[in-house]
């Protein structure tokens, strides 16, 4: 008879993230629906309304996405208006990506319907930080093991 202890599906934390994170690209699907965003859309608009104008490699860097995942996202978003794309004059390998005023504009209204739809969770800002601290302590982790088999 095996000494190993089977592993039960919900004592799992890997399929807890896996289904609060299916759980939470819903509910941001139905808070971008308005303004045609998908999540990594979202994500990378965030960092953009951050920090524009940005490189496609250093908005890369900020959401641990390579430019064969960003660029179809980055072309969408273009092409919607959120974005313009250009080559960087002191370097023509270098594609930097700047907001359209339109993107500006819509900026506030993104994060009121967002916010707004983050109140359903009804976590107190106590809550919501621990959670926070939580997954950030998760992803320090999995970063310092995954160092380690490299």
């Amino acid at each position: 008879m095996p000494k190993t202890k089977p592993i039960r599906l919900d004592g799992q934390l890997c399929f807890q993230v896996y289904s609060a994170n299916k759980k939470f690209n819903h509910f941001y699907q139905q808070a971008l629906k308005p303004f045609d965003l998908t999540y990594p859309q979202y994500i990378a608009m965030l960092t953009l309304w951050q920090y524009a104008p940005l490189s496609v490699k250093q908005l890369g860097e900020y959401l641990h996405l390579d430019s064969g995942t960003l660029t179809p996202l980055l072309k969408r978003l273009e092409s919607h208006g959120w974005i313009t794309r250009s080559r960087s004059e002191s370097d023509e390998r270098t594609v930097v990506i700047e907001l359209t005023d339109d993107a500006k504009k819509k900026r506030d209204d993104v994060f009121e319907r967002v916010n707004n739809c983050f109140d359903v969770l009804g976590l107190t800002p106590e809550e919501k930080e621990a959670c926070s601290q939580t997954m950030s302590t998760i992803e320090q982790k999995l970063d310092l093991y995954n160092e380690t088999q490299i």
